[in-house]
């Protein structure tokens, strides 16, 4: 019997994800919860959009325990983390959404809650946190740890041993060396090529990345 489960979002970010879980056939998406008024009783590839967060403790009561976060990030994962501790708060149980064409080491660990998009690689020993997006063809190499929370665009690339600390964002395209340190929050502007480890609450953009504001 297909899982009931919800989804926090009805943008972009949340289509990808419906389709992911039904590549999968587990989940039956009973529905959607945005708070944009204009969107209720709207469809999402199928998917009604309910209302706002506030009908989330009469859907538990009604048994509906499972969910995902359909909320992309723009350099601040403050919004996806807040969805994500709300849905925990209600004895809620969030769904991972692995993409059949990322790759995944079998030595990796993946947090709940991660979302790995199609093309996306995650490989050996590589640690990812809770609510996680590697997203479109991003790649995580060996033996990286990524904090919980923290947003991976499409097409960036982590060398090996780099650590992304918790709510990060690395921009798409971004590039960063083996073995640096991003820190919490920090955000890396598309494109940039970063070569030394990024302070917590930091912006660094260009090639190679300098700090446009934040933490000296």
């Amino acid at each position: 019997m297909a899982v009931k489960a919800i989804g926090f979002g009805a943008g972009g970010h949340a289509r990808v994800i419906i389709e992911i879980l039904r590549f999968d056939g587990s989940y039956d998406l009973v529905g959607l919860l945005d708070p944009g008024p204009e969107l209720r009783g709207l469809d999402v590839l199928g998917v009604p959009v309910l209302g706002g967060d506030d009908l989330l403790p009469e859907l538990v009561q009604h048994g509906i325990v499972h969910f995902f976060v359909g909320l992309g990030g723009a350099g601040n994962n403050l919004p996806r983390q807040h969805l994500y501790e709300k849905a925990l708060q209600h004895i809620m149980q969030p769904l991972q959404a692995i993409h059949p064409r990322a790759i995944i080491s079998p030595f990796a660990e993946i947090g709940v809650g991660a979302i790995i998009m199609a093309g996306a690689v995650v490989n050996t020993c590589s640690r990812l946190g809770q609510n996680v997006i590697v997203n479109t063809n991003a790649v995580v190499e060996h033996d990286c740890i990524i904090g919980d929370h923290v947003h991976i665009a499409p097409g960036a690339l982590l060398a090996s041993a780099v650590r992304v600390e918790s709510g990060a964002h690395v921009g798409i395209g971004a590039v960063i060396h083996q073995g640096l340190t991003i820190g919490e929050k920090a955000v890396i502007g598309a494109g940039a090529v970063v070569v030394e480890d990024v302070l917590p609450n930091t912006v660094v953009v260009g090639v190679p990345a300098r700090r446009l504001y934040g933490e000296k």
